[in-house]
């Protein structure tokens, strides 16, 4: 399959990596956001920042983002349709995208191995013990013929020389055939031997020729997973390119429900240039189309749920110049019997919430004016626990008012 890959993986150390959340914190100052000081023990990490990875598809000269794996197929949506397209048909332009992603959710990837290995059929051992074996046949051809020459010479050494009255062969005539056909037989076994080898019995050609990959890796979640995929992406030199030439290759895979037992992973896939040169190599998670982060993840960073915001804010302004924006939920620690009091049609109705410049809330009301505050402590909690982008005025953030209605919490 011939694929035109595009690859921009940028080229940075994890040292220079963790400078961005200082960076994040001098723009959080410089916009007049201050977060709450935090007493006492430190604040748990319970957001992973990583290097992610978009993956577009082309079709009929559009770029389609890939919403899921399904087999060994990639989906996307063309025009509010499913389209799914087989790994194994020239997929034409494919393009990585590399992005900054935030996350709540988080996989460990244990055991991780990914190293060069051989097809079956350019695989030098392989090969070595083919040629063995035949070497072994071969050699028990070439006894056979000499004993067979042996006892050929011999009898007929010993046998009377008649002549055929009607003019046909003397016993000299096939005493001379049976000769010469051990001699061409021991000639001919003798012969093949050895041919795939050195004189030190080991293979001859292959050696270094890798031309697959074998990754090998254990994947768990603490939060369950129910239609994960994985996608492999390898960079790599060839051989015969030119210096500083990368190659790109990229492999997708579904996988079964994932939990807190770890999953064994196993993937051999050939298709590289022989004698490759492996340049990079990442893991990347998804569940339903979105990636989770995981300890293999490149340029990963721990947050605390307020540094997490702050990225959230920094990120929302900087792609919003000049725009006026309302506030919007952004993120939330909810309690865990919500789900079952708006199941019985509580909170039903929409609140609203002073969202301050920061994205911190204050309480919630019962009125668009904010002039009847909702008594109601349970309430009141879950507000105090959600975290706003915040309202826009020409790109700048500032005091506002959002609309929540907790049944369609987008967090």
């Amino acid at each position: 399959m011939k694929t035109t890959i595009q690859t921009g993986f940028p080229v940075l150390s994890l040292s220079s990596v963790r400078r961005l959340l200082p960076v994040f914190a001098a723009v959080f100052s410089s916009l007049a956001f201050a977060a709450d000081p935090q007493p006492g023990a430190a604040e748990p990490k319970t957001h992973t920042l990583f290097m992610g990875a978009d993956f577009s598809i082309e079709q009929n000269k559009e770029l389609y983002r890939v919403q899921d794996v399904v087999g060994s197929s990639f989906v996307i949506n063309v025009n509010g349709k499913e389209v799914r397209v087989p790994m194994d048909r020239g997929l034409g332009r494919f393009k990585i995208e590399p992005a900054l992603k935030l996350t709540e959710s988080s996989a460990s990837v244990t055991n991780l191995k990914a190293e060069r290995s051989y097809t079956l059929a350019n695989d030098p051992t392989a090969n070595f013990l083919k040629g063995l074996n035949e070497s072994e046949l071969q050699y028990a051809d070439a006894q056979y013929a000499q004993n067979l020459r042996s006892d050929i010479l011999q009898n007929d050494m010993n046998a009377p020389v008649l002549v055929d009255p009607w003019g046909g062969k003397t016993t000299a005539d096939v005493k001379a055939k049976n000769i010469t056909t051990a001699t061409q037989a021991l000639t001919s076994a003798q012969a093949s031997p050895g041919s795939q080898f050195n004189r030190s019995g080991t293979p001859a050609v292959g050696e270094g020729m890798f031309d697959a990959m074998d990754v090998a890796f254990e994947i768990s979640s603490e939060k369950p997973l129910d239609r994960p995929y994985v996608v492999i992406i390898v960079q790599y030199h060839p051989t015969t390119g030119k210096p500083g030439q990368v190659g790109s290759w990229v492999y997708a895979r579904a996988l079964e429900p994932i939990g807190r037992e770890p999953t064994k992973i196993r993937i051999e896939q050939g298709g590289f240039p022989p004698g490759f040169e492996l340049q990079n190599f990442q893991v990347h998670l998804y569940n339903r189309g979105e990636e989770i982060a995981t300890t293999a993840a490149p340029k990963r960073m721990e947050l605390t749920r307020e540094e997490a915001l702050q990225y959230v804010i920094i990120e929302y302004v900087s792609s919003h110049k000049g725009a006026t924006l309302p506030p919007t939920p952004a993120m939330g620690k909810l309690p865990a019997d919500l789900p079952a009091r708006l199941a019985n049609n509580q909170f039903q109705q929409t609140y609203y919430v002073k969202v301050a410049k920061d994205g911190k809330p204050s309480e919630a009301f019962s009125d668009e004016s904010c002039s009847r505050t909702v008594d109601d402590p349970y309430l009141q909690s879950v507000v105090k626990n959600i975290r706003f982008k915040p309202a826009l005025e020409k790109g700048k953030p500032v005091d506002g008012i959002a609309p929540l209605n907790l049944s369609h919490l987008p967090i």
